[in-house]
């Protein structure tokens, strides 16, 4: 079970000191450390490394507390580095000796710290309970935690049991527990509601490809959509992937997956906003009704596509929602795609790009993200670069000839089908940790969604 959270420390709760490498021998941040542990500490070469830890021995072989090696100040990661408790710690009752300097964000990684994907057998039979500082928002830490294991464990969900269909389930069991409306088109009703390029990217798969709508809350309220790339599995279609390709590309929905956790946050803070989720769900396969290489495919814009590359299909079905989003003109419309592989050139694993032509939504993003632990980073939409998407036959071809700015040219790519909405911004994720890190496991991870969350906290509070 995720570790849970007490307001006070227990007659049995054993503390944890946050020990710096200087300090190892002598002190943490609350004063000095028992001379029985530190002198413990020495004999077994603790020296209070970032992540180093040690568990304290008491009378009769019990546990008396904990070391942490606290990190280093101009870590990144430094608010977030005590979740590695959550993996380390014995079952039982735990506070710190000190209060750590951003709690909200250290009872968040603590709680995400812990987390497990269950579905296939694997399981943490301990039960932590944590203790925490009294004015802790421990509601928010759950509603945060919430959306993000939400957000992993679609992610890590192999396709088998994640195609289209199940993403929908996903969709509908979240709009059944906050009483949202959803509504969902699928199959060839996607031409006649003018959904083509969805239909297109998804006709060759054994589940129908589709779009999930779902709605939220008063609809006089300020109007914010969110659209996630819901391509449950990449083969990259006719212009095939190679085997190595295909390992992680159970991933390729984790935009719709990280869209489902943020409006998982938003409807259980109930913010006062007219939430919107568009999610184009589809499973990009080969069979002989499969899109082609040099196809010309309509949009609902009006827009006519020439195919460039099968497996460039994920700005085609994000294409035909942003416009279907843009007609309405949302205060706020932010699209989340595991897009391109450029993006992970240019920013790696860690670091998601993002692109809007608002700079004040970008300014407010670059705060969010420092005070969250949720690094984003700022790229530019470079008008010149879209002359690269021309086509000789169509208005815009899916990708360049030469390969340069990946990730610039897919922005651009779908900015043409925004044209109304004037704050819109463009998260490239990847979806995944490939390493470890204190406050996640291996495996699916959502990324830029705290920062959103605390954006749109401060914005729509009721």
């Amino acid at each position: 079970m995720p570790l849970e959270f007490a307001d006070s420390p227990s007659a049995s709760s054993r503390p944890i000191h946050l020990v710096r490498e200087a300090k190892a021998k002598g002190a943490d941040a609350a004063g000095p450390i028992p001379e029985g542990a530190s002198r413990w500490a020495e004999a077994n070469g603790f020296r209070g490394k970032p992540g180093e830890f040690l568990v304290l021995p008491g009378d009769g072989g019990g546990i008396a507390g904990a070391l942490l090696g606290a990190p280093k100040p101009d870590d990144p990661w430094a608010a977030l580095a005590v979740g590695a408790l959550a993996r380390k710690l014995p079952a039982g009752s735990w506070h710190f000796v000190a209060t750590p300097d951003e709690p909200f964000l250290a009872a968040l990684a603590l709680r995400l710290g812990s987390y497990v994907f269950t579905r296939y057998g694997k399981k943490d039979e301990r039960d932590i309970v944590f203790a925490l500082p009294g004015d802790t928002d421990v509601d928010r830490v759950r509603r945060v935690s919430d959306g993000i294991f939400l957000t992993r464990d679609l992610i890590n969900t192999p396709a088998n049991d994640m195609g289209p269909d199940q993403l929908e389930d996903a969709a509908r069991k979240l709009a059944r527990k906050h009483k949202a409306r959803i509504a969902v088109t699928a199959g060839d009703a996607l031409l006649k509601a003018r959904l083509p390029m969805i239909h297109a990217v998804g006709r060759a798969a054994t589940q129908a490809p589709r779009l999930i709508d779902l709605t939220w809350g008063r609809k006089d309220a300020p109007k914010i959509t969110l659209v996630g790339k819901g391509v449950c599995f990449d083969t990259g279609g006719l212009d095939i992937k190679p085997p190595a390709g295909m390992l992680l590309m159970k991933k390729d929905m984790g935009g719709a997956a990280n869209v489902l956790g943020l409006a998982s946050m938003i409807m259980a803070a109930r913010l006062g906003v007219r939430l919107r989720l568009l999610v184009p769900a589809v499973e990009n396969a080969i069979a002989g009704n499969a899109f082609r290489p040099g196809d010309v495919l309509p949009s609902r814009k009006g827009v006519t596509v020439e195919i460039g590359n099968t497996d460039a299909e994920g700005r085609l079905v994000l294409a035909d929602a942003l416009a279907l989003a843009d007609e309405e003109e949302p205060e706020l419309l932010v699209d989340m795609a595991t897009l391109t592989g450029a993006a992970r050139v240019a920013l790696g694993p860690e670091l998601v790009p993002f692109y809007t032509p608002d700079d004040g939504l970008a300014a407010d993003l670059a705060a969010a993200a420092a005070a969250t632990a949720d690094p984003v980073w700022r790229m530019p939409l470079w008008r010149p670069y879209g002359q690269k998407l021309s086509s000789k036959i169509a208005d815009i071809n899916n990708v360049t000839s030469d390969g340069f700015a990946g990730s610039v040219t897919a922005a651009l790519f779908l900015q043409r089908f925004v044209e109304r909405t004037a704050n819109w911004v463009h998260f490239d994720v990847f979806g995944w940790s490939p390493a470890e890190r204190p406050h996640c496991p291996i495996g699916g991870e959502a990324q830029g969604i705290r920062a959103l969350e605390q954006i749109l906290s401060r914005r729509y509070r009721n």
